[in-house]
């Protein structure tokens, strides 16, 4: 369990990072345009917009970066639980309010990190 707790958070980690860099550098890309099915103008004119959630998901990712690095269990713990718990929030919010395929790329596999990480806590 906590070998498949670890690999999803790092996975969630991995996911909004890559979420940031395509957010804040790559929105009005040809790339950034295909992934989020974006004209030129729709993308020039939320481009300040999207930086800022790009912000957010790299300290989401940020915050799961700091629970591999802290010592301290109990820590750890806490904060994968409070940062995936957010996520898994954020996925379910988006997926209701701009894209059903936020819930799989996003909240499914927090949730899935979220439930791997309680579960292995219970088992020690």
């Amino acid at each position: 369990m906590k070998t498949a707790a670890t690999i999803l958070t790092g996975l969630v980690a991995f996911l909004h990072f890559g979420f940031m860099y395509i957010e804040m550098f790559l929105w009005q890309s040809d790339f950034g345009l295909k992934t989020f099915g974006m004209t030129p103008e729709i993308a020039a004119n939320s481009a300040v917009l999207a930086m800022n959630q790009g912000l957010y998901n790299g300290l989401l990712a940020g915050g799961l970066v700091w629970s591999f690095i802290t010592k301290n269990e109990n820590a750890k713990l806490v904060l994968r639980t409070a940062i995936l718990t957010m996520i898994v929030i954020a996925g379910g919010f988006g997926a209701a309010t701009a894209k059903l395929s936020i819930l799989f790329t996003q909240a499914t596999p927090a949730a899935l990190a979220l439930l791997f990480t309680r579960l292995s806590r219970s088992a020690s």
